[in-house]
């Protein structure tokens, strides 16, 4: 039976990036590269991945967990020996292997699909995928001979002068016949200037046997970039950035500014849905139909409803049921769940809170660790006191109750339905149904007090 397996190739330290992140761990569009092309590798339904990891081998398995095999390149001797880890996992298997670097986020499974497709109809044992660079430095030069058909591939650092010229590049992806590929990796030499153990040396091998060898060129260069330092990075981010946005516009989300609007792969946002410019939607984000968010918000890891309206604000690991709204200037911090029909006007944070149905919070107003009912409102500037400088403790506001401006309540607290906190209270004790709590010192007037002050305001 013949099988479809991939060697994602991952194990190298990156040093250009100059970084303490591995490279291949480093994010576009909120994923790790490695990460990005797992995810298309998986879309093209193979029978087997290994990931080859050697830097950061630990932290790469942390991140792709169980979708993938792993084979250790201890220590870095060039791709051709990268792939040769794979060979206990692999080498009894018939069929063809993708081979990719783990540096390429933005590969598509559809050229993957494309890549086979040609690779069978050529009858080849190996493919190679190419492009067309407009600066071809730092690529291997795809050596052709008169009629087309390749006759080797060349490193930058091996290529003549007259080889440099040439602007059809290797992109590092190929399609073998997996036994014959592991057949030629032990033919391989080390004889170059690096000293190391070349995959493309394959092509060679296989060529001097009369094995058929094919090149599929593909139409964007922009696919095939990889990833070496920090301004390859963010070309490979503007990238995928926008082919998220134009996915996303073509799903039926308008996006006023998509030049300044940042949203991650995997985000999810529902039709209709109007996104203003220097938005920024992170991670796990969920975004219902008919949402509204305003400019300059930023939406972590959050679940919007349909008819959620944000203004400027800023939310993370939460929720906002249907028909809310917050903004501008709040702040809504992880495990807040906002009910239906709530509003959270400007300057409001939450933090671990469940707010329900149709209450609201209008304007400078901290709510931590609490539990509020259904149509409470919640005057300017109360204060959820919730923490005593050891441990947190939880407020329960019930139903209909109304909590005074400029009120400190101070957890643990049970404020009881159709209950009343009058303005400027600090309120220590649990209230009961329809009681008022007022916890102010009684005001004091000190009669003709401006005359005794030494600066009256004269000029």
């Amino acid at each position: 039976m013949n099988t479809r397996n991939t060697i994602i190739l991952a194990a190298g330290k990156g040093t250009r990036m100059k970084s303490k992140l591995y490279k291949v761990l480093h994010q576009v569009c909120g994923k790790a590269m490695v990460d990005h092309v797992l995810t298309q590798v998986e879309k093209t339904q193979m029978d087997q991945i290994v990931t080859v990891v050697g830097y950061g081998a630990d932290d790469v398995k942390a991140t792709l967990g169980d979708r993938t095999a792993y084979a250790l390149q201890a220590k870095q001797m060039g791709t051709g020996h990268a792939v040769l880890q794979a060979e206990p996992l692999l080498k009894d298997e018939a069929g063809t292997t993708l081979i990719v670097s783990g540096d390429t986020p933005l590969f598509t499974a559809q050229t993957f699909e494309d890549l086979f497709a040609y690779h069978e109809a050529k009858h080849a044992a190996a493919t190679v995928l190419t492009s067309v660079a407009p600066d071809p430095t730092g690529y291997g030069r795809i050596v052709r001979n008169n009629i087309g058909i390749v006759e080797k591939i060349v490193e930058q650092k091996d290529a003549s002068s007259e080889e440099q010229e040439i602007h059809e590049i290797n992109t590092g992806v190929y399609v073998f016949d997996n036994q014959k590929l592991f057949a030629a990796l032990h033919q391989t030499s080390n004889d170059n200037a690096q000293g190391e153990y070349y995959l493309t040396d394959v092509i060679e091998i296989l060529k001097q046997q009369g094995d058929i060898v094919a090149a599929y060129q593909m139409a964007d260069f922009d696919e095939s970039m990889g990833v070496n330092d920090r301004v390859a990075l963010a070309n490979a981010t503007k990238i995928m950035r926008n082919r998220i946005n134009r996915q996303h516009m073509r799903d039926g989300v308008t996006l006023i500014d998509p030049d300044t609007t940042y949203i991650d792969a995997g985000v999810k946002i529902g039709s209709d849905t109007i996104i203003e410019g220097g938005v920024v939607l992170k991670g796990s984000t969920v975004i219902g139909e008919d949402c509204y968010i305003g400019a300059h918000s930023e939406i972590r890891n959050s679940t919007l409803a349909d008819h959620v309206t944000v203004t400027s604000s800023l939310l993370e690991d939460s929720t906002m049921a249907s028909g809310s709204d917050i903004g501008p200037n709040s702040h809504l911090r992880p495990e807040s769940h906002i009910g239906p029909k709530v509003h959270l006007g400007n300057f409001v944070e939450v933090k671990k809170a469940t707010i329900g149905e149709g209450t609201k919070v209008g304007h400078l107003t901290y709510v931590g660790n609490a539990k509020l009912g259904k149509h409470i409102n919640v005057g300017c500037g109360v204060i959820f006191v919730n923490y005593d400088g050891q441990h947190k403790h939880e407020t329960v506001v019930g139903d209909d109750a109304f909590i005074g401006s400029n009120s400190n309540l101070i957890a643990p607290l049970n404020v009881a339905d159709h209950s009343f906190v009058a303005a400027g209270s600090t309120i220590t004790d649990d209230l009961k149904q329809y009681d008022m709590a007022i916890a102010r010192q009684r005001q004091t007037n000190k009669p003709n007090y401006y005359q005794k002050l030494p600066y009256r305001g004269e000029d």
